[in-house]
Order: C-alpha cells, then sequence, then structure tokens
C-alpha cells in the first residue's frame, strides 16, 4: 500500500510544488493550482485527469482503483484506492495531474530536464 508520506514525497519531488492543507488534509499545489489531495479518509488520493472521457475509461477500466462520488460529477478529477495502486502507479498519476495543473512553461521546463 502506498502511504501518505510516499504521495507527498513524490508529489513535493515535482518543480513548483507546495503542501498547504485543502478541506483539512495534505494539499498539493503547484503555482496556487490544487493538483492532489489526501482524502479524510487518509487511504484515498484525488488527482486530475485530462477530462470526462478519461474519467470515465478509468472508471470503467478499474473499478478497484478508481471512482467517484457525487461531489466530483462533471469535475475532471477521480479519487484513487490506495490500497490498490504501487508507487510508480501513483508517481505517474501525480505527474499526469501535475501536468494538466502546472503553467506551460513550468512543464516545458521539466519535460527538457528529464
Amino acid at each position: 500500500m502506498v502511504s501518505e508520506n510516499d504521495v507527498r514525497g513524490i508529489a513535493l519531488s515535482l518543480p513548483g510544488t507546495t503542501e498547504k492543507p485543502s478541506y483539512g488534509t495534505p494539499g498539493f499545489r503547484v503555482r496556487d493550482k490544487l493538483f492532489a489531495r489526501i482524502r479524510e479518509e487518509r487511504d484515498m488520493l484525488l488527482v486530475w485527469v485530462a477530462g470526462e472521457g478519461e474519467k470515465r475509461g478509468l472508471l470503467a477500466a478499474e473499478p478497484g482503483k478508481f471512482f467517484t462520488t457525487p461531489h466530483y460529477d462533471g469535475h475532471p478529477t477521480v479519487l484513487v484506492r490506495l490500497a490498490a495502486v504501487d508507487a510508480e502507479e501513483v508517481r505517474e498519476l501525480l505527474t499526469d495531474s501535475w501536468r494538466l495543473r502546472a503553467p506551460a512553461r513550468l512543464v516545458a521546463q521539466f519535460d527538457a530536464e528529464a
């Protein structure tokens, strides 16, 4: 199982990322735009996805890993069960979410350094 500390370490390794509480739980922001947060239950992670199509695809393909609640209907985010993913998958999810929320220049700089 991926822990809250694993999520924190991965998220804070991304350029321009800071941790700031969001709804009383750890939230991760890039240039003050939230791109991920640990849910109140502490075993779930909220991340952004490219759109409703990607969201529906993830929910249909792997319902054991990804889910949503009515609160997030119409919003390009998914909830991730941390017990169902490994650190590499969390790294990919966080990086993709970060890319969607980060300024284009920061993403370009990140890509150039990779």
